[in-house]
């Protein structure tokens, strides 16, 4: 039942700022980069396993791992310059989201 309810919660969330994106793109774009899913997360993380110490290192986590998720972003910034379709973007922002991931795990080894 909890996992529906997380599952839910997410769903509309995303649902939302898909939908305000073709209202107002840039208004959907700071809700989406709001840190609503890290709260809701981080709550639900010591509400399941009442651990702080769990939670501590899942929100360190977390923030490790933001500035390594802004690589997915760089190919719609210079997709002009090289003429990319949306494909292409889309494509190279998830291979440098996969390097994001490798860097994510080398500095999250230094957390505990």
């Amino acid at each position: 039942m909890i996992f529906a309810l997380k599952a839910l919660l997410a769903g509309l969330i995303i649902a939302l700022s898909s939908w305000l994106a073709g209202q107002n793109p840039r208004t959907a774009g700071f809700i989406i980069a709001l840190p609503m899913a890290s709260l809701i997360a981080i709550a639900f993380v010591y509400f399941e396993h009442n651990s702080v110490e769990k939670t501590i290192l899942y929100a360190k986590s977390i923030l490790i791992a933001i500035p390594a998720s802004y690589l997915f972003f760089l190919p719609f910034f210079f997709a002009k310059q090289f003429n990319m379709n949306f494909w292409m973007i889309y494509g190279s922002g998830i291979l440098l989201l996969t390097l994001g991931f490798f860097i994510h795990k080398y500095f999250a080894n230094f957390l505990s």
